[in-house]
């Protein structure tokens, strides 16, 4: 595994979508959602919350695709890779899918969220699991944590 070394640069499987964090995540996650098992074709999405400041596309213009409700998922028009979210009443960071950074492999979930609809062989190693999400006033503990580790 390798270290976190910004700024990191990222992009889409075809690269017509280019995007850039200049920030640490706030929190890194696997999510088991049925909703991400269906837009990842796998058995759990992965992602990095990165804060908004720290966050730029810079190259391309991702669309909305997924369920078009709400919370935003953008993807490429062309390649359709699935690259970030924005989720709905959270301006704050952005749900980057961490497999779009040129090197992810300083990446591990630090939580695992739905796991009450995982795969029965799908394991993250994630330091926390929750069936569904963290309660809301969980985060902030959550965050502090991952921010001081290491």
């Amino acid at each position: 595994m390798s270290e976190l070394n910004l700024p990191m640069e990222g992009g889409c499987r075809c690269g017509r979508v280019r995007l850039k964090i200049s920030a640490p995540p706030l929190l890194t996650m696997a999510c088991h959602c049925t909703g991400c098992q269906k837009m990842t074709s796998s058995a759990y999405s992965l992602s990095a919350a990165i804060p908004s400041e720290g966050f730029e596309v810079t190259q391309g213009e991702p669309v909305i695709g997924g369920l078009h409700g709400v919370t935003k998922h953008y993807f490429c028009p062309h390649c359709m890779s699935w690259m970030f979210t924005r989720p709905e009443g959270m301006d704050w960071f952005v749900n980057l899918r961490a497999t779009m950074l040129d090197d992810p492999s300083w990446f591990t979930p630090f939580i695992e969220t739905w796991t009450s609809e995982k795969l029965s062989f799908a394991e993250t190693g994630a330091v926390y699991s929750y069936e569904a999400l963290p309660e809301m006033d969980a985060y902030e503990g959550l965050v502090k944590e991952y921010m001081g580790r290491g």
